[in-house]
């Protein structure tokens, strides 16, 4: 059957359909470089982060299939597909922006991140697969890089509110437990302007309608769910089994190893898997019709192949990333400004300059997204930009043992930017072109999970390693960050390189 071709694009085109993403990313940029700071104002000792932490990766892994799979099949007239769940999400992103800053004990501050997580999650897991809906396979790469240009942009704002304002004038220090209102006023703000970007891309965007998508040739492709149910029926319950038994023995080990407490939850969720995938396999042989559970379950062990060679860079990459984000202010404020106290004036210097350094390396990565980006993969291709970049990240976390000087952090942050450019852009665009129109959402959200099961494991054992070996001193996560990242980029090896254009 002859198809039609997607209209290319215009640059307006792509600034609309990814500003929303700006928004969020403020968000984001508010909770990476700002809850740590609040955690320990109202109470939470530096030992205690990771768990507190731990809400977030954990919101990301539930929600993020389940909105996939549910944005794949939803069509609301006017409203569309992935639009639905950028305006649910911002509704509750913002409102948890506005109330976090107000909680007044920690118990309330964690809820609120449970709650900022979840809704973020919403609206950003349909943006990677609205990108692929609504351009053209040749304009895949230039859509993620407008993407992640915005997503630098909208973190330089987040992560520098705090310092901006101090510098205007805004009180910075406060009574002990009080959040101070430099962080009050960033919070406000965030969530405003969070809330009127992703309007932005809801009131000036078009989504395809189903039957405009049959015209492209792309909305049949793999719509029938029955092969994977299918296939998820013919496998046993032996790998079920051993998910569960992993999960089992990761929990008895806790109290005879002395770990954290933590780690009870890792091994929660190996168990909470392995359940699932029983359930799942048993539902699919039963040859009931396509469900949620069977259905992710069934994608997920049915993943691409360039897919599951990825997911390892990504797991790796992300690991660092959550690492630095939990300790870059503890680090900072302790070694460069000599305070481990949450409540003296330097420590809250030292977490308005994480600010500074937590923009910087956004500002970096939306340049980077739009010049050095395309520069490098039109020259030796997409993976080995990649590795590339993955490699800057690992040298500007090593560099923090090299300086003494808080200024001279700016210059690993260039490096944590390049990476940073490259984790948002490049799996995307090297995935794009190979996953299946009609499970877009579901395969993107599944990739995340690679996203977010590292970030739930640096929370519950990072701090039983750090308590063990480098105890009240966290510049070593800074090292753990390096070596993670570079494994990040010897992963990449495994991919077959791509052409360069």
């Amino acid at each position: 059957m002859a198809t039609n071709e997607k209209p290319r694009q215009s640059i307006a085109g792509l600034w609309n359909i990814s500003f929303g993403f700006f928004g969020i990313q403020i968000g984001f940029a508010l909770q990476n470089s700002n809850m740590s700071r609040i955690f320990q104002t109202l109470g939470s000792s530096l030992d205690d982060l990771p768990a507190l932490w731990v809400a977030a990766p954990l919101t990301g892994l539930l929600v993020q299939p389940v909105i996939g799979y549910m944005s794949d099949r939803t069509w609301l007239g006017k409203l569309g597909r992935r639009r639905p769940y950028f305006l649910a999400g911002a509704i509750l992103a913002s409102l948890a922006l506005l109330l976090m800053p107000l909680a007044p004990v920690l118990l309330m501050a964690a809820t609120l991140l449970w709650m900022l997580d979840a809704s973020l999650n919403i609206s950003m897991e349909p943006f990677r697969a609205f990108v692929g809906d609504m351009l053209r396979k040749d304009q895949h790469t230039a859509g993620y890089a407008v993407q992640t240009a915005f997503i630098g942009a909208g973190a330089v704002c987040g992560s520098i509110f705090p310092w901006l304002l101090d510098h205007l004038g805004v009180a910075n220090e406060a009574a002990p437990g009080v959040i101070p209102d430099t962080v009050k006023y960033s919070f406000w703000a965030g969530g405003v302007a969070l809330f009127a970007a992703v309007m932005w891309t809801i009131l000036t965007t078009r989504e395809y309608s189903p039957e405009e998508m049959r015209s492209f040739g792309e909305e049949a492709e793999d719509a029938d769910n029955s092969p994977t149910i299918r296939a998820l029926a013919a496998r046993s319950y032996g790998a079920s089994a051993i998910w569960i038994a992993a999960g089992l023995i990761v929990a008895l080990s806790v109290a005879p190893l002395q770990l954290e407490k933590e780690v009870y939850l890792l091994g929660g969720l190996l168990i909470a898997y392995g359940l699932a995938s029983l359930i799942a396999i048993s539902m699919a042989k039963k040859g009931g019709s396509s469900n949620m559970l069977s259905s992710i379950v069934g994608d997920f062990s049915g993943m691409p192949d360039i897919m599951k060679k990825l997911a390892v860079t990504q797991f790796f990459s992300w690991s660092a990333l959550f690492i630095m984000w939990i300790n870059t202010t503890p680090v900072v404020a302790q070694y460069f400004f000599g305070s481990a106290d949450a409540d003296s004036a330097a420590y809250q210097e030292g977490g308005n300059w994480v600010g500074v350094l937590f923009a910087v390396y956004n500002g970096v990565a939306a340049i980077a997204a739009l010049t050095l980006l395309p520069f490098l993969a039109k020259r030796v291709g997409k993976v080995k930009t990649h590795m590339i970049c993955l490699l800057a990240g690992a040298l500007g976390y090593a560099s923090f043992f090299l300086f003494k000087d808080p200024q001279h952090l700016l210059i690993a942050e260039i490096g944590v930017g390049i990476a940073w450019a490259s984790i948002l852009a490049m799996p995307y665009a090297i995935l794009a072109s190979s996953l299946p129109q009609a499970k877009l959402g579901i395969y993107m959200g599944l990739f995340n999970v690679f996203i977010v099961v590292p970030q739930l494991l640096v929370a519950t054992v990072m701090g039983s390693i750090m308590k063990a070996f480098f105890p009240d001193q966290p510049i070593y996560t800074m090292a753990f960050a390096a070596a993670v990242m570079a494994l990040a980029a010897l992963a990449m090896l495994r991919i077959r390189e791509d052409v360069p254009a």
